[in-house]
């Protein structure tokens, strides 16, 4: 079996080096996905287990498929929860994309999971990740040295302690969850209301002043969008969800046939 786990992370050196890294977001749990996305040049995906059906046996498959594909699995996780974070760290993951983080303990509790001790409080079984009991040594270098961690801010009370949250040891950047963020200021999806960009703004001003990976998930499609929000010095960047290039492609051309007919 060949084993894409034990080497370099690319991903994690670009986010210590906050260079420019796009990947996208998978919630329709099929091999042909992963195939065609990694057909874009994307360099890694997030498996979002948080708001969508996949279980965690597809999540193992998904994670082979895309490292197969030459791509790093990030997961979404449902919960900042030990359980739900160690078995998808054992089922292979690059790292774990932590949702809803409002504080620094939240923050150290997440990298407390990922890793054993004595830098962290993992549990220890034998299973993908460990190379099925014949390479935990190894693994347990990499997962100390290579493991992705990002906190995704995308509650009003994260902004506030975002300073705190960065200076966590083993968080390696943040993400911005938009419509999750705007819906804890009471304005879900307001994206151009001047109360929520004057936040956003300051999750930007943060991150870069302490020099840390400044992450956000484009929604659209469109590429323009990614553009704006690396003018604005994002590194760590999400480009759409499967399902919005399939069904934005489809709906484009096919009211292009209608408005023909």
């Amino acid at each position: 079996m060949k084993n894409f786990l034990h080497t370099k992370s690319r991903l994690k050196q670009k986010l210590r080096d906050r260079e420019l890294s796009i990947g996208s977001w998978l919630s329709i749990p099929h091999q042909s996905i992963v195939e065609i996305l990694s057909s874009a040049g994307f360099e890694w995906l997030t498996i979002d287990i948080e708001h969508s059906a996949i279980d965690l046996q597809t999540v193992q498959n998904l994670i082979g498929h895309i490292q197969a594909n030459d791509m790093e699995a990030l997961v979404r996780v449902s919960k900042n929860d030990e359980v739900i974070i160690k078995r998808v760290m054992d089922a292979g993951a690059n790292g774990v994309i932590i949702p809803m983080v409002k504080n620094a303990g939240e923050a150290e509790q997440a990298v407390s999971w990922v890793k054993y001790p004595p830098n962290g409080t993992r549990g220890v079984g034998l299973s993908r990740a460990q190379h099925y009991g014949t390479g935990f040594n190894e693994y347990n270098k990499w997962v100390n040295e290579e493991a992705v961690i990002i906190a995704q801010i995308e509650h009003i009370e994260g902004v506030r302690n975002l300073s705190e949250i960065l200076d966590v040891d083993g968080i390696d950047g943040i993400i911005v969850g938009p419509y999750d963020l705007s819906a804890s200021m009471n304005k879900p999806g307001m994206f151009y209301d001047e109360d929520v960009k004057e936040v956003l703004a300051e999750i930007d001003r943060i991150t870069l002043e302490k020099s840390k990976s400044l992450g956000f998930h484009v929604i659209e499609s469109d590429h323009m969008k990614l553009l704006e929000k690396i003018d604005k010095k994002y590194n760590f960047l999400a480009f759409s969800i499967d399902f919005f290039f399939l069904g934005d492609k489809a709906r484009e051309q096919m009211g292009m046939i209608k408005s023909k007919i």
